[in-house]
């Protein structure tokens, strides 16, 4: 009885009229610890999310204060190459994002052959970011062309990377246990990117000048004295600093890209063919013709876009308006750490009350510090305090987005079976908005310092800069915070919605494994 019952349900003309054999049931066991990761594998694969968190951390956090006040250009023309260089960016993911959909398999895989030969020129271009060329009218295209080529070549290994994640294993459980990994490190990348660019450059912060205005108003002996030399150290000496730091950087991201390709095995999908190759804007009409996906995409475009204008302005205001010149780097090193604390904290939230609730959570956390932090007179412990705070909410703004975007892939997958092998574009277009928005934050915020009067490496700052910087770090993020929370309210996938397409696309593969046990055996047959 049982055998004619297993030869129904395996085949209906009855050619095997048998049980599912142990072929069968061996080929499962293989494809499901095939799809179980290592703590090896979850660990080399997070720490190739280093790299683009390092540099990123350290462009945007010193960038703008390094072209202001170290290559000392106008405002107007950093405002030009920090725009410019993150909106070439921001063009250049979707693009690779749609080579990489296209790469044909190697016996190294698909996304690592990407990584691995991006990092040479990527490195190089970094480090001559950071270089002062020993000339003055070349300096703006020498610095638009070297930043616009780094964000090329770090595109380059970070949508591959980003699309990795679908094809270290087919099990959401294990991905999601790889992303927290991979979160923790990038966070921890932030923290060295922080402490490496900061501590390094911090030792060598070249003395202020005083301005006209303070010259006049019998101010000069208070900045003579923030100007005296007695350190030894001149501006020489930061711009070696710079490269120094920009020199040990380059160093851990090559090591990063080398344990990520020997320590992480990427999996061919070979169950479900891909489709067709499509063109470059119809992949632009698939990935935001789906609803889940683009209403995502507009929430962490919003709160991003918070972020990155706290992010690239924080360090002028620490050490423009708050005074704290000779301790902003170490300000900003408490806010990485209280991040890296915060993350195992944040992955627990979430899997106890679900993604949305922790985004919702984690963004209004950290708006009662925004406010504080420009509403008290400046004292550097308060500073520390607050700093040490909103760390915890900015955890969440690292982990939420990487920790969704699966689930959006994961929906897509159930809705539309038949289109696959498209997960790079989804990654690469997420990247593309909130890069654009880093682009956008950048430019506008140090166009409005030049509008405001902002003097380079001024011992004092008009009060227009002042309020410019007020604005910049606390309301403007906030009010964009609260519209991406807005948008939040109607994304679709909640919970119960996650668990039902996990489960849905756990029957698709054993539809798929079953049939490819059906062919194996028939073959043998024949």
């Amino acid at each position: 009885m049982a055998k004619g019952e297993g030869g129904e349900q395996y085949s209906n003309s009855s050619l095997l009229n048998k049980p599912v054999s142990s072929d069968g049931i061996t080929l499962a066991r293989k494809h499901e610890q095939r799809n179980r990761l290592s703590v090896c594998n979850k660990i080399c694969y997070a720490i190739g999310g280093a790299p683009y968190q390092i540099t990123g951390c350290a462009l945007g956090f010193f960038l703008q204060i390094y072209l202001l006040d170290v290559a000392q250009l106008d405002p107007f023309y950093a405002s030009i190459i920090l725009f410019g260089g993150r909106a070439w960016d921001a063009v250049t993911d979707p693009t690779v994002g749609f080579l990489v959909s296209r790469s044909p398999w190697t016996r190294f895989g698909r996304m690592l052959p990407w990584i691995l030969l991006s990092t040479p020129l990527a490195v190089i271009s970094y480090f001559l970011i950071w270089y002062v060329p020993p000339f003055e009218n070349g300096k703006v295209i020498w610095y638009l062309f070297f930043y616009c080529l780094f964000q090329s070549l770090q595109t380059c290994f970070h949508v591959p990377y980003s699309a990795l994640t679908m094809f270290i294993s087919t099990e959401q459980k294990e991905r999601d246990s790889a992303t927290a990994y991979r979160m923790t490190v990038e966070v921890l990348g932030t923290v060295l990117g922080t402490a490496v660019q900061g501590q390094i450059v911090g030792m060598a912060n070249a003395p202020c000048l005083p301005r006209p205005s303070d010259i006049i108003a019998g101010l000069n002996n208070s900045a003579a004295g923030l100007n005296s030399s007695d350190s030894g150290i001149s501006l020489d000496h930061t711009k070696a600093a710079y490269m120094i730091a920009s020199g040990v950087i380059c160093l851990i991201y090559v090591l990063c890209a080398v344990v990520l390709f020997f320590g992480v095995k990427e999996q061919k999908d070979s169950c479900r063919p891909r489709s067709e190759p499509m063109s470059f804007f119809q992949g632009i009409r698939l990935v935001m013709g789906h609803g889940p996906y683009a209403k995502l995409v507009m929430v962490f475009l919003f709160t991003s876009l918070g972020f990155m204008l706290l992010e690239g302005n924080f360090a002028l205001f620490c050490s423009s308006t708050l005074g704290f010149r000779n301790d902003f780097q170490n300000i900003l090193l408490v806010i990485m750490l209280s991040a890296t604390l915060a993350i195992p904290f944040w992955q627990w939230f979430l899997t106890r009350f679900g993604k949305k609730t922790a985004v919702y959570v984690g963004s209004l956390a950290v708006m009662p510090f925004l406010i504080l932090v420009v509403c008290v007179k400046s004292n550097l412990i308060v500073t520390y305090i607050v700093s040490l705070a909103a760390g915890v909410g900015v955890a969440s703004a690292f982990l939420l987005p990487w920790s969704m975007l699966p689930d959006v892939v994961d929906d897509f997958k159930v809705q539309n079976p038949t289109s696959t092998g498209h997960e790079a574009l989804f990654y690469s277009f997420y990247v593309f908005f909130t890069k654009f928005a880093s682009g956008v934050s950048l430019g506008v915020s140090t166009l409005s310092l030049d509008f405001a009067g902002y003097f380079t490496r001024g011992c004092t700052q008009p009060d227009e800069v002042h309020l410019t910087l007020k604005i910049l770090v606390s309301a403007a993020p906030i009010v964009l915070i609260f519209i991406g929370l807005g948008i939040l309210y109607s994304y679709p996938i909640d919970e119960d919605k996650r668990q039902g397409n996990r489960k849905l696309l756990q029957e698709q593969m054993e539809s798929e494994t079953d049939s490819e046990t059906d062919s194996a055996e028939l073959a043998n047959m024949v």
